[in-house]
C-alpha cells in the first residue's frame, strides 16, 4: 500500500510535520534529528498499519550515520507525513534483523 520512495519524496519536499510526542521522545532518547533524516532517507518500510487512526501509519527501519538501527513511526496523509515517534530497537523485542518482532 505504501511506497518508501513516496514517503522519502514528501520528507525531502518538507511535506512533514512532527507530533509533540515525537519531539518529546527523540529528546528523551537522545536521538538527533539528523539521524532521523538519515534513517528515513535510507530506510525501508517494515510494517504497515492502514487502519490506524487518525491516519494510516508505517514503521520504517533505517540506520543512523553511526550505523545504528532506528525505527521511525510515520503517519501518512495524502500529501504530508507526520513523524509520530522514533526509537532504537532492542534485541529483547526484535529479531537480529530489526524487522521482525519477537513473540
Amino acid at each position: 500500500m505504501f511506497d518508501i520512495s513516496s514517503i522519502q519524496a514528501l520528507f525531502n519536499g518538507n511535506a512533514v510535520k512532527q507530533r509533540q510526542h515525537f519531539r518529546n521522545r527523540i529528546k528523551e532518547r537522545n536521538i538527533k534529528k539528523i539521524d532521523v533524516a538519515q534513517a528515513l532517507l535510507s530506510g525501508e518500510i517494515i510494517e504497515e498499519c492502514p487502519n490506524d487512526l487518525p491516519l494510516p501509519s508505517i514503521l520504517i527501519l533505517g540506520y543512523t550515520k553511526a550505523n545504528k538501527p532506528l525505527h521511525i513511526a510515520v503517519g501518512v496523509d495524502d500529501d504530508i507525513i507526520w513523524l509520530v515517534t522514533a526509537y532504537f530497537p532492542t534485541l529483547d523485542k526484535w529479531e537480529a534483523d530489526y524487522k521482525t518482532r519477537k513473540g
